[in-house]
């Protein structure tokens, strides 16, 4: 998904951006973890993208590239945690949009027949 944002944001280097969408959907998954910055003041995980965001402003860098990272972390979290939810309860056919291939299921060992 970044690599379809990125052309288009001028982005060459997707690293930071990548950064900051694991570190969105890890505070996400974990939304108990309580965290620190700089020993200055603590906050739960979920707000530690907006914080590295807020430093990241701090120090004068452009905020596209980590914005991206959390739009597109956003979007990856919806559709991998939520969705499927939502898909369930309302019976809906497609539950999982984020499925990889069969294909790659059966090169990595971990497809079953049902």
């Amino acid at each position: 998904m970044m690599t379809l944002v990125a052309p288009f944001v001028s982005v060459h280097f997707l690293g930071s951006s990548l950064t900051f969408m694991m570190t969105y959907v890890w505070g996400r998954r974990n939304e108990d973890v309580r965290m620190s910055f700089l020993g200055v003041f603590s906050f739960k995980a979920p707000y530690l993208p907006w914080v590295m965001l807020g430093f990241s402003v701090l120090l004068g860098n452009p905020v596209t590239i980590d914005v991206v990272g959390i739009l597109v972390g956003h979007t990856y979290y919806f559709l991998e945690y939520v969705y499927p939810v939502i898909a369930e309860i309302r019976g809906w056919k497609v539950r999982r949009i984020m499925e990889p291939p069969r294909l790659l299921h059966w090169i990595c060992g971990t497809y079953y027949e049902d």
